[in-house]
């Protein structure tokens, strides 16, 4: 069982940046995919963005390309959301995700770990 704690939401003006963390407690942690995603008050679930386990191939929600940047630390079995040019809309709780087998997915049902989630709040 692995299990995720993010860090680092808070409230933040619009055009602002926010980093988040997600720490796993995994001795394997290089072997997991790890995907970001968020729920709004009032809507679905949806992915944010993923990463390979060597941190080498990332791939975003069109609705954050080019704004929001995954990393990852291996070392420190740690992965990083960067959100830059924040808006009112990316405000909602975000959630870490690990799949040990690795499929890369942008799919909720292919990450069997999630961290409890943080909170992001943009102002207008």
């Amino acid at each position: 069982q692995v299990q995720l704690v993010e860090a680092g939401g808070g409230l933040v003006q619009a055009g602002g940046s926010l980093s988040l963390s997600c720490q796993a407690s995994t001795r394997t942690f290089s072997s997991y995919v790890m995907g970001w995603f968020r729920q709004a008050p009032g809507k679905e679930r949806e992915f944010v963005g993923a990463i390979s386990g060597s941190g080498g191939n990332t791939f975003y929600a069109d609705s954050v390309k080019g704004r929001f940047t995954l990393t990852r630390d291996n070392a420190k079995n740690t992965m990083y959301l960067r959100m830059n040019s924040l808006k009112p809309e990316d405000t909602a709780v975000y959630y870490c995700a690990a799949d040990p087998v690795g499929r890369y997915s942008k799919d909720a049902p292919a990450y069997p770990y999630w961290g409890k989630g943080t909170l992001v709040t943009v102002s207008s």
